[in-house]
């Protein structure tokens, strides 16, 4: 190992350190992390023998990493997807349709067992399309609502929402980002989750997963069968916001036949690397629009600070230093070392990448882990002689360890610590015991499903 690959390898674990030690500023040290990897880049260029003669050099050549390169490591595409969608998900938010969505559904039902399930369900389908964390805020207060009717805990119906949103993230492009991430990555588009290249897709494992959990949730909730009486209904004024997402959705869908310039054949017609990207700013612009239009300018100014910026800088910031660890041969190192501990063998890498990810998933992350991951599987494939479509079946079982794994820890997902939250408000500390209950005979039932499915596909 070169002296800069093992400097870009102790830096790279001293920024995973720190971000697990300081989670509120996990942004500035992964931005931090980021230009010190462009100023050593810097250095190599303007005094290559600084440090003694060989400390840049690699096995091919010089490290070589400047501003340019740095910036064109920062996927855009994603960046424009994640704010673009968060935007129009929190005018379908204040437009008051998911809680109409919800009255709905628990009107239906005939007891609080069939209430829980069926939130928990209905909580994962929307997750496919709109933000975890948004998704647990929209759909908790009606299990608060009809849990203070009968007077009830509603503790373990809180908990079974958070984890059953963070399960189905994985089902959709726009579900998460660690999704988007994915798709990057694997060059997949929406239509790809639901069928890639003749093999069933992403979607129908995770849903494969999300019901055997429902059946978990039944039997653990077999014995409330208190009845519910839920006559009221949130009234719905303004259904554009729904249509906004709804159009969203559906251009992501129009688009995915249309291939990328890497992907398309000679004089066939392809799209733009930040096609995807344009389609979410676009559709939230026009709400924005509209919404100016209106003079509900709070409403606009709203839209704006619930943005992610914190995810955004977090993710500008990995791009940059994977490139970094690309560019001084780290990934190799990390690549090789994985491939070996799995003795070359297709089937233990592949089990290696999913449990780890479940592990590390539940303690940190996932969307850190997942970035720095998915620059590694090329590497680990080429380890175990998987080429072309098979290298999939890594990228899929990452998707599948990292996005389930933070079910199994209240701090693993954002969702979890936002019901956490909104149950704390209410006056309910949730113990981390309470909380595993659930959460960890959930994760191996839907994990394991989405493993075996995966192998059963892929392997």
């Amino acid at each position: 190992m070169s002296p800069i690959t093992l400097t870009a390898l102790i830096l790279f674990a001293v920024t995973y350190v720190l971000m697990m030690a300081f989670q509120k500023i996990r942004p500035y040290v992964a931005v931090g992390s980021a230009v010190l990897f462009v100023a050593l880049g810097i250095i190599a260029a303007l005094k290559p023998d600084l440090f003694g003669a060989g400390f840049f050099a690699l096995g091919d050549g010089r490290y070589t990493y400047g501003v340019i390169a740095a910036l064109r490591e920062i996927d855009w595409n994603v960046m424009m997807m994640i704010a673009g969608t968060m935007g129009t998900v929190y005018l379908f938010i204040e437009s008051k349709m998911p809680q109409l969505m919800s009255d709905v559904l628990v009107s239906k039902m005939p007891n609080v067992k069939w209430v829980v399930v069926m939130l928990s369900l209905f909580a994962g389908v929307v997750s496919a399309f709109v933000d975890n964390v948004a998704t647990v805020l929209m759909i908790a207060p009606v299990a608060l609502a009809f849990c203070k009717k009968l007077k009830i805990s509603p503790v373990p119906a809180i908990i079974c929402i958070a984890i059953s949103s963070n399960l189905q993230g994985a089902a959709t492009l726009v579900g998460d980002t660690t999704s988007i991430l994915l798709a990057k990555a694997a060059q997949l588009d929406f239509s790809d989750f639901f069928v890639d290249n003749g093999h069933i897709g992403m979607f129908f494992v995770v849903e494969a997963g999300a019901v055997v959990a429902a059946l978990l949730i039944y039997v653990m909730f077999r014995n409330e069968k208190a009845p519910i009486d839920h006559s009221s209904r949130t009234k719905v004024e303004d259904k554009f916001p729904t249509v906004l997402l709804a159009g969203t959705v559906l251009m992501l869908i129009a688009v995915s036949f249309i291939p990328y310039k890497e992907a398309a054949a000679p004089g066939q017609i392809y799209k733009p690397a930040i096609t995807n990207g344009l389609i979410c700013m676009g559709f939230f612009a026009v709400g924005l629009i509209r919404e100016l239009a209106r003079k509900n300018y709070d409403v606009v100014k709203n839209a704006f600070r619930e943005i992610d910026y914190y995810t955004i800088i977090l993710l500008a910031g990995l791009f940059v230093v994977i490139g970094g660890i690309k560019s001084a041969g780290v990934i190799e190192v990390i690549g090789q070392t994985i491939a070996q501990c799995g003795g070359g063998s297709k089937f233990a890498v592949f089990s290696i990448i999913v449990w780890a990810s479940v592990l590390f998933s539940a303690f940190i992350d996932n969307i850190p882990y997942t970035a720095t991951m998915l620059a590694i599987v090329p590497t680990i494939a080429a380890g175990c002689g998987l080429e072309g479509e098979s290298v999939k079946l890594l990228y899929y079982g990452l998707l599948c360890g990292a996005t389930l794994g933070g079910n199994l820890t209240p701090i693993g997902a954002s969702a979890n610590i936002a019901g956490i939250g909104i149950l704390r408000k209410e006056g309910y500390e949730v113990k981390s015991s309470t909380f595993m209950k659930y959460g960890v005979p959930f994760t191996l039932a839907a994990v394991i499903t989405g493993y075996l499915m995966l192998w059963f596909i892929w392997g």
